[in-house]
């Protein structure tokens, strides 16, 4: 019987993990300790956000073993109520050694010597629990899984389709939400906290990043989040939040204006404009993911403009924990992986002119299909949307 709160079949979960093996054994590694909150939901279908507090492991060897997880004692009914795994292990925390208890799992499973994989680049690893568990695996090699796992979850599945369709239905009641809500006076706080409620009150999992949101002569800080700054008539706006659907993502990335803004913040969101629209023609399959970033810098190279380009054209979206919702998948320069359908995607044009107080963001999270690229949800290639 398939746990009360699982997202996903037993039979999607152990192709996952099949696949997962064969990416371990190709590249000539015993086994797995899985940490990331993320593949611990996708190979296991465990839904906890806290092996950031807690550590937590998925440990399995390339030879089709059943799989063990380990978890802290509190946190059994959580895997219970979400996990398929039948080998399910406890510690006390404080009290016993995770680390050691990880270890004590991967003998068992006879990953005594020769390489195992662990996502080493995850913030589920700090630095103090690599070494133990490294100094426990010994005299077995550590080798980082991260976007060996990673990439495994770039194409999406059917139903992973499903549910990113109805995160982007959240993320576009938040941003009808943020247009019904900006008025003069309102303060940034005020805003987020409008288009969070209506997001949760619609049914919507909590979001691994804060809503981005700044105004004015704010807009430049790209990552900012909202302060008690008072909107005023003429100030554009620029949000990034998503909506979450039993953990997967979608983002919404718009910039809109309280009123009619100055002939300047117009320019630069009709260049970002073109911008965003550059990178977006240039998405098919096949495409070198660079490619994608150099076509939309293209408009703003133009205008003497790239070098205010900070950010990267865009990144891979699906399952996400805090502190962050990014994928393996990059569409940024040095990144030559070429796009396939099935990906999901954050697009998004950015421009930050800090001397002007002026900055502008737009794009949102689209789905390459078979037959193009569609938008998921976002503000996407429009005019200034001013309120």
């Amino acid at each position: 019987m398939e746990p009360r709160f699982a997202a996903f079949s037993e039979t999607e979960h152990r192709e996952r993990l099949a696949r997962a093996r064969r990416k371990l054994r190709s590249a000539g590694v015993a086994g797995c300790i899985a940490v990331a909150p993320e593949h611990l939901y996708y190979l296991a279908g465990y839904d906890a956000w806290v092996s950031v507090n807690s550590p937590q492991a998925l440990v399995f060897t390339v030879d089709g073993d059943e799989p063990t997880l380990v978890v802290r004692d509190v946190d059994r009914l959580l895997a219970l109520e979400t996990a398929w795994i039948r080998d399910l292990r406890t510690y006390r925390l404080h009290a016993e050694d995770p680390a050691a208890r990880i270890a004590e799992v991967a003998r068992e499973k006879g990953l005594r010597d020769g390489r195992v994989a662990i996502e080493l680049q995850s913030y589920a690893l700090p630095y103090a629990l690599g070494l133990a568990l490294a100094r426990a695996l010994a005299p077995t090699r550590v080798e980082d899984a991260t976007g060996l796992l990673g990439d495994l979850r770039v194409i999406k599945s059917a139903r992973e389709m499903a549910y990113l369709r109805e995160a982007a239905r959240y993320a576009s009641i938040g941003l009808a939400a943020a247009r019904q809500a900006l008025r003069p006076g309102v303060t940034e706080i005020v805003l987020a906290g409008r288009v969070e409620a209506a997001m949760r009150a619609a049914g919507s999992d909590y979001w691994s990043i804060p809503t981005e949101l700044a105004s004015g002569p704010r807009t430049p800080g790209g990552h900012a989040t909202p302060r008690d700054r008072v909107i005023e008539p003429g100030d554009l706006v620029h949000l990034e939040f998503a909506g979450v659907a039993r953990r997967y993502h979608t983002t919404a990335v718009h910039t809109m204006a309280l009123g009619a803004p100055g002939p300047r913040a117009r320019e630069v969101y009709r260049l970002t404009r073109e911008s965003l629209r550059a990178g977006i023609e240039a998405v098919r399959p096949g495409v070198p993911a660079a490619a994608v970033e150099e076509a939309s810098l293209e408009p703003l190279r133009k205008a003497g403009l790239d070098r205010h380009a900070m950010m990267r054209f865009g990144y891979g979206i699906g399952i996400a924990y805090p502190p962050i919702w990014l994928e393996t998948l990059q569409i940024s320069r040095g990144f030559d992986r070429p796009l396939e359908p099935g990906m999901v995607f954050v697009l998004h044009a950015c421009v930050e002119l800090v001397d002007e107080g002026i900055g502008v963001i737009q794009g949102g999270t689209y789905a390459l299909t078979a037959t193009g690229l569609e938008m998921l949800v976002g503000g996407g290639d429009i005019d200034l949307d001013v309120v």
